[in-house]
């Protein structure tokens, strides 16, 4: 596993919009489609990743919470399933039924999304505001495996309640580190 920082992109930087397979509904989603008027949380995540299981029931229950106030939540899982299997359609959906996943997680073949995003890492999470532009980028919280610190959320919380009372969102923002996205060979 190769602990790998998230990019950081500007502050500010427009949404690109994508169409991705949903592994739970079977279905294509956009952007458009999914997106909220208050905030929408995009998460690159796979199956795999130690750092991802190491938040993965933290994050379910807060993706639960704050959709119930009206925030979107989208996981994208970009891995190349050539070399991880365990990251394609089929594991995705067991793997979001398992851990009671709310969200779509939609399925990134060509890993087109992951590079527009500049998605470097899983997990790797962003928050866009009602017009679709980032106001946080960067970790779940300060806890990663073996760091003995609990799993909270409270990173991007703080950013999901900024959103939620219409205040900006601290621009102090930390990287996530985790495993990096699994790209394809050339």
């Amino acid at each position: 596993m190769a602990e790998t920082p998230s990019t950081m992109i500007p502050l500010g930087t427009k949404a690109p919009d994508f169409r991705l397979f949903d592994a739970r509904s079977g279905n294509f989603f956009t952007l458009q489609d999914l997106k909220s008027d208050i905030a929408t949380v995009i998460m690159f995540i796979c199956n795999h990743c130690p750092y991802v299981k190491h938040i993965q029931a933290k994050l379910a229950d807060v993706a639960a919470a704050y959709q119930k106030k009206g925030i979107s939540f989208i996981a994208i899982s970009s891995n190349d399933v050539e070399t991880y299997p365990e990251d394609g359609p089929d594991a995705m959906r067991a793997e979001a039924e398992k851990h009671h996943y709310t969200f779509p997680y939609l399925y990134d073949e060509t890993q087109e999304v992951a590079k527009v995003y500049q998605a470097a890492c899983t997990p790797d999470l962003y928050v866009f505001d009602k017009t679709l532009k980032c106001v946080y980028r960067g970790r779940f919280d300060e806890s990663t495996p073996g760091n003995r610190k609990p799993v909270t959320g409270a990173d991007l919380c703080a950013a999901l309640d900024a959103a939620l009372a219409n205040n900006s969102v601290n621009a102090d923002q930390k990287a996530s580190v985790g495993c990096n996205i699994k790209w394809k060979k050339d």
